[in-house]
């Protein structure tokens, strides 16, 4: 009995050396820490952080930082980068690019302007290790960025300046820290500078040129692979960052760079998006936060005059020139004040490249140990005083943007009729693309099983496709309503699901191959497109959403007359931004300002390039204007629309041919502005009768 006391108390002796005890410690704390502190009002972050100071070295010593901690603690800080560049809206930091310049040059210079002569005169250091310290104060670790991220507003433009500016100046920074590292050891030589150059070239080269079409031909090949993507991306990420220490650059600038290339590959809603976002702020980032608690020593102001001098210094100096940069950054751009203050929030915690700047000087002997300590103080104060202002600023930033709604004019419900469980994936994304998410509503999913003696057998085969449905929903994080119903033709039960559900938009798949009842009786999507009003998406999707770099919008003359033009327009707008597509418009002048003028009242961020009018009927011959990266979206019209004319008739029977292996979607605009139904007891049309009309009205036309 001794004995199983004994082993027990060794177990239990600090510091923990069993890795299952170590680990399941560590997991209680990320479950219970942000629990408890957010009761009080207080960001989960700082707790995480206090954490790691009492279980670390400096407080109870319950966990040496070995080298598991390590890495862990770097996957962390790699994924904060690299979320932050997955999240980064590229069109709104194009749009607002000479902003971020602006302010990682504030950023930059200011601290530095500030802390030089302080450490110089005040500190009375040498001027090499002056220079390096103030250069620390230029740095900042986005240690507040999950807090923008759990409040929505990570595509705000105010964070979207601070992250661009923060790579710049952290960029800039970690050069100043290899000449630094390079001057103490050998002095500024032509081969450093030369070394420098290369090996940064090679670097750019290889993540701009080389990864993203790697990844685009790993999405395209092995499209139904779904854990592999996740492995895929995180191989990238660890690869980047891996080349950027090579390159002479710290780790944190790959994974940033990871980011960026694989942002337009990568929709913000969907599967691949929300298992990043899981495991790392489930797992990676909050351990990083505990690890930079466990290298925090509080007493180290306990050791001297001199320790607490140094570290009330740094701090002032690091906390007022980054406020310094976000104040200016604010007036040059006349930000709101809460804006201003969100991007001071997020600029002025100081952890990973901060450390990496002060341990590289301690370990060449510039930094001694009261410097080393003050800078120790300076993480520890700036972690928890960033936290702090970030989730004050973001929640009246919030409450700002709820003056100015995103959301669309209408209530939004998308209908997905399933069939075939080959197209189901893509339809269900393509629906999450066009949907609105400050909309409620979700996305119904319905199967509808012909009524005859096999109705039974097949209505259970259609629940379980249904049920595929619901799981791959969810794994966007997405619900889905599903709903089987039992009518005497698909097109029946369709349009009875439509009215039972006030569907206003509907999203069909289409195949070229037709049946005996297709010639005889016309496609059931002919048949839709006849008896309903609403907004209708047959699309024609050849492989993943997100390789495609462009939305091709084609738009016939007088498009922008149709009732449902803008609901249209407006989903193309949200289909092009969340898979952060460029949008390139072809159509008349009238309707590339009334696109315009949509671009304004819903806000979007896209970029949008005028291409000019294109003739419909000649679009095939256009064929090699288009890439397999574009995603082609043609404007239709029902007949007797404004804009109908024949040649939109036999249009998809042209590009079926011609784009047989590229992604097309043709749009059909809603004929009314209610979810109301017109002629819904109409019968199928669309048949031998109809066409020969239709074939007959189009000769005489072309006379």
């Amino acid at each position: 009995m001794q004995q199983f006391w004994d082993n027990i108390s060794h177990e239990f002796h600090t510091p923990f050396t069993n890795s299952v005890l170590i680990f399941s410690v560590i997991l209680f704390i990320i479950l219970l820490v942000p629990l408890v502190f957010n009761r009080f009002k207080v960001p989960g972050i700082i707790g995480l952080i206090l954490s790691g100071i009492l279980i670390g070295p400096n407080g109870f010593f319950l966990i040496q930082k070995n080298s598991a901690v390590d890495l862990f603690s770097t996957i962390g800080l790699l994924y904060i980068m690299f979320i932050a560049g997955l999240e980064l809206d590229l069109a709104d930091f194009q749009k607002n690019k000479n902003k971020s310049i602006v302010f990682g040059i504030f950023t930059f210079i200011i601290p530095i302007a500030i802390g030089l002569p302080v450490c110089l005169y005040v500190l009375d250091f040498s001027f090499m290790t002056s220079l390096l310290i103030s250069s620390m104060f230029a740095t900042h670790t986005l240690i507040a960025y999950p807090i923008v991220t759990r409040l929505g507003i990570a595509r705000n433009q105010a964070v979207a300046v601070a992250v661009g500016g923060t790579i710049l100046t952290d960029t800039a920074v970690l050069i100043v820290l290899a000449v630094v590292s390079g001057a103490a050891q050998g002095g500024l030589t032509y081969l450093l500078w030369t070394r420098l150059a290369i090996s940064i070239s090679v670097f750019v080269a290889i993540v701009i040129f080389i990864i993203p079409k790697v990844a685009a031909w790993f999405f395209t090949r092995l499209e139904d692979e779904k854990s592999a993507h996740f492995i895929f991306v995180l191989s990238v990420v660890f690869f980047c960052a891996f080349l950027a220490e090579i390159a002479g650059l710290e780790p944190i600038i790959g994974a940033f760079a990871a980011g960026l290339t694989l942002n337009r590959l990568i929709p913000h809603h969907s599967s691949l998006m929300n298992r990043i976002e899981f495991v790392g702020n489930s797992l990676f980032i909050p351990f990083f936060l505990i690890s930079v608690g466990m290298i925090i020593d509080v007493k180290v102001i306990l050791q001297g005059p001199q320790a607490l001098i140094i570290a009330i210094t740094l701090t002032i100096v690091a906390i007022l020139g980054k406020w310094a940069a976000a104040f200016a950054t604010g007036k040059v751009f006349q930000f709101s004040k809460a804006q201003s203050q969100l991007i001071f929030g997020l600029s002025s915690a100081h952890a990973a490249a901060t450390l990496a700047v002060i341990l590289v000087g301690y370990n060449l002997k510039i930094i001694d140990n009261n410097t080393l300590n003050g800078t120790v103080v300076l993480i520890l104060i700036t972690c928890v005083f960033a936290s702090f202002i970030t989730e004050r600023a973001g929640k009246k930033v919030v409450l700002e943007m709820d003056t100015q709604p995103e959301a669309t004019l209408y209530a939004q419900r998308i209908l997905v009729p399933i069939s075939n469980p080959e197209t189901m994936g893509k339809l269900i994304d393509f629906a999450m693309m066009i949907k609105n998410h400050n909309d409620p509503s979700p996305v119904v999913a319905v199967s509808v099983v012909k009524d005859d003696e096999q109705a039974e057998s097949r209505l259970i085969s259609a629940r379980k496709l249904l049920d595929k449905a619901i799981v791959h929903a969810a794994a966007a994080d997405q619900i889905i309503e599903i709903t089987c119903t039992i009518d005497r033709n698909v097109t029946s039960g369709i349009q009875r699901v439509v009215k039972e559900k006030s569907i206003t938009e509907i999203v069909l798949g289409w195949s070229p191959e037709k049946t005996i009842a297709d010639i005889i009786f016309g496609k059931t999507f002919d048949s839709l497109v006849k008896q309903t009003s609403q907004n209708i998406f047959i699309t024609h999707l050849t492989g993943p959403l997100n390789v495609h770099k462009n939305l091709v919008l084609v738009c016939p003359r007088f498009a922008e007359k149709e009732k449902g033009f803008f609901s249209s327009v407006e989903n193309a707008f949200r289909a092009a931004t969340s898979l952060r597509m460029d949008l390139k418009l072809y159509s008349s002048p009238a309707v590339f300002e009334k696109v315009r003028q949509i671009s304004r009242v819903v806000n979007a961020t896209l970029s949008i390039e005028y291409k000019g009018e294109i003739d419909l009927a000649s679009i095939t011959s256009l064929a090699s204007q288009f890439t397999e990266f574009d995603l082609l979206m043609i404007l239709s019209s029902r007949e007797g629309g404004i804009s109908y004319s024949p040649v939109l008739n036999v249009l998809p029977k042209k590009m079926s041919k011609t784009f047989k292996s590229r992604s097309f979607v043709f749009v059909y605009p809603a004929t009314i502005t209610s979810n109301a139904i017109e002629n819904y007891e109409q019968e199928v049309t669309g048949g031998l009768l109809e066409k020969s009309i239709s074939t007959l009205k189009g000769m005489f036309s072309k006379k």
